[in-house]
């Protein structure tokens, strides 16, 4: 198990890398007695307390197809419903700026948080923000103070860019299984969420580049036309990046803000917290702005 665990690119979640080879080998039918353990796999799944032999006896069984998996790949997880804390960000800037925004994701796998402004949310008031008849409908709690409802207006987007070391097309029946495979097997909604995200990018226009976020920042700077404002955003994707590249992109931003208006949205960058950086008619802004769960289904914002 170890040996297996040790086969991981530096940086990576090794847990998650681990579970995911062994949840994505059972989704496409390698056949074993573990996967009825699987709540993903079975309507009765066996208790989990006694899964442990079975689990280890499938790593030894398909060891090879398992160190295929861990050397290659890297932990991807999209999110969707961390759209449901980036929306009133995103509303909140598109009102002060009152400009069409170019949203930029670095570490985007396949770009399901792009579309944030295309997705309905409930937040427990009775009302429904973004686009009713959305076939992507998010849940969120908001905790403490709620002073965003008034934010909510959905941004006018004017272009979307994912950049990823390496890119998930949805469309791709192997790389849309290993999405679907980093979900942990008992969270059926996240699962659900995903299937109806992903159905809905497959038919949409959407641009990927395969590459280092950080390095092709300067150069997507001079692509986006000065009328669209520049808003670099990434969740629970920094932990995986060396301090070096973590100086070298907030150094980036603000050499671009020195030109023109940028905004920066991230977390787990430093700290869990989530963060709003900005340049904006020559003045810089650096905010703690909320906390969110991992898997967006409650966070806290203050945008004042």
């Amino acid at each position: 198990m170890l040996e297996l665990a040790n086969k991981a690119k530096d940086g990576q979640p090794v847990p998650n890398l681990l579970f995911g080879a062994v949840h994505y080998l059972l989704m496409k039918g390698y056949e074993h007695p573990l996967a009825e353990f699987y709540p993903s796999l079975t309507n009765h799944p066996r208790s989990s307390d006694e899964a442990f032999t079975a689990f280890v006896d499938f790593c030894r069984e398909f060891t090879e197809e398992m160190t295929e998996i861990i050397e290659s790949k890297i932990v991807q997880t999209n999110e969707v419903r961390r759209c449901s804390y980036l929306y009133p960000v995103f509303s909140h800037i598109f009102k002060k700026v009152q400009k069409p925004l170019a949203l930029i994701e670095i570490g985007s796998s396949a770009g399901l948080q792009l579309f944030l402004d295309q997705y309905s949310y409930s937040y427990g008031s009775g009302q429904i923000f973004g686009k009713p008849d959305s076939p992507v409908h998010l849940i969120s709690k908001i905790k403490g103070q709620n002073n965003i409802f008034s934010e909510m207006d959905i941004p006018e987007v004017k272009t979307r860019i994912g950049i990823d070391l390496h890119i998930n097309d949805v469309k791709n029946t192997e790389d849309y299984l290993w999405l679907k495979a980093l979900i942990w097997p008992e969270h059926h909604e996240r699962r659900k969420l995903f299937e109806k995200a992903a159905n809905f990018v497959a038919n949409q226009s959407l641009r990927l580049i395969e590459g280092d976020g950080v390095e092709l920042l300067k150069s997507l700077d001079a692509e986006i036309p000065d009328e669209q404002v520049i808003c670099v955003f990434h969740t629970h994707v920094a932990n995986q990046m060396p301090d070096t590249t973590k100086k070298k992109l907030l150094d980036q931003v603000k050499q671009i803000g020195d030109r023109r208006d940028i905004f920066h949205i991230y977390n787990n960058m430093y700290d869990s917290s989530l963060h709003l950086d900005y340049y904006h008619d020559g003045k810089e802004s650096l905010k703690t702005i909320g906390e969110t769960e991992g898997h967006g289904r409650w966070f806290s914002l203050n945008l004042r």
